[in-house]
């Protein structure tokens, strides 16, 4: 586990630089295992390629994970990587997407971009969303490492779409994870090898905001009932400031089981603060 120093290191790195890794975070038996998890996930479901050039023709993303294999309920929680997130955005932060990113052999380099363009927000701005990306296979420039532009995410503008860019290729031995703030300028580097590489990006939130995953619908009632109570404070089942995400007053949480949280009482300020 992180001690206190490394948290801080990290969280200080990603707003100063944009990004952090975090070398060997996962273990080699957790690596393996989420590589095998993928792989019947693929094949007992029939999941194929992307199906557009952005996500990748020779890339096979899935999505809602979560619902596939209780080993992925590790990743968005672990110990390495959720209390850095939670420095940077704070203990209330959502998990707001969690996919895989395996790419093939033949897969050609993913556009530089930022993944907060579409959100009308003035540039440069605080982070609003923290990506994780997991390394399940060594990441090196002849697989597919992202590519970054350091200090990016402190920039008045996004990348021009299709244009070329000075990057850094974030190479990394598996089990390592990288995390940057998602006004980072970044892209999907090129897999010119002959193997698949593994990967995952989980990424999170402030909890005042819309995930980009519609956790809450997507993930079956019974399967987010045996989730570790975290996991499901992450998927939305809580309410940011006792005020945002309540139903009638409760915390969301008890539809799952649970007594509601204790940190703020929900909807408290609601009525007051809204009623003018």
């Amino acid at each position: 586990m992180l001690s206190e120093t490394d948290t801080q290191s990290h969280a200080d790195k990603i707003r100063d630089d944009g990004f952090a890794v975090i070398e060997h975070a996962a273990s080699p038996a957790l690596v393996e295992g989420l590589k095998e998890a993928l792989l019947r996930t693929e094949r007992d479901h029939n999941l194929a390629y992307a199906k557009t050039s952005f996500e990748g023709y020779r890339t096979v993303r899935i999505n809602n994970l979560l619902t596939y294999d209780d080993l992925f309920w590790e990743v968005p929680l672990h110990e390495n990587v959720l209390p850095v997130v939670e420095r940077v955005l704070d203990r209330e932060c959502l998990l707001s997407s969690f996919c895989s990113l395996v790419l093939g052999p033949g897969q050609e380099a993913q556009p530089i971009h930022e993944d907060t363009q579409l959100i009308p927000l003035p540039r440069p701005h605080i982070p609003i969303t923290i990506n994780a990306i997991w390394a399940l296979s060594d990441f090196r420039e002849d697989n597919g490492a992202t590519r970054i532009v350091p200090g990016s995410h402190k920039y008045d503008s996004s990348p021009e779409y299709g244009r070329e860019y000075e990057t850094v290729i974030a190479t990394m031995p598996a089990g390592s994870v990288m995390l940057f703030d998602s006004a980072l300028w970044h892209g999907g580097g090129a897999n010119t090898s002959d193997a698949r590489r593994f990967a995952f990006s989980s990424a999170y939130c402030w909890g005042w905001m819309r995930q980009q995953e519609n956790l809450q619908l997507g993930i079956p009632h019974e399967t987010a009932r045996r989730f570790p109570r975290r996991l499901q404070e992450l998927c939305g089942y809580s309410v940011y400031k006792g005020q945002f995400g309540h139903i009638d007053n409760r915390d969301p949480i008890e539809l799952l089981g649970r007594e509601r949280g204790q940190a703020h009482g929900v909807g408290s300020h609601r009525c007051e603060e809204g009623a003018g």
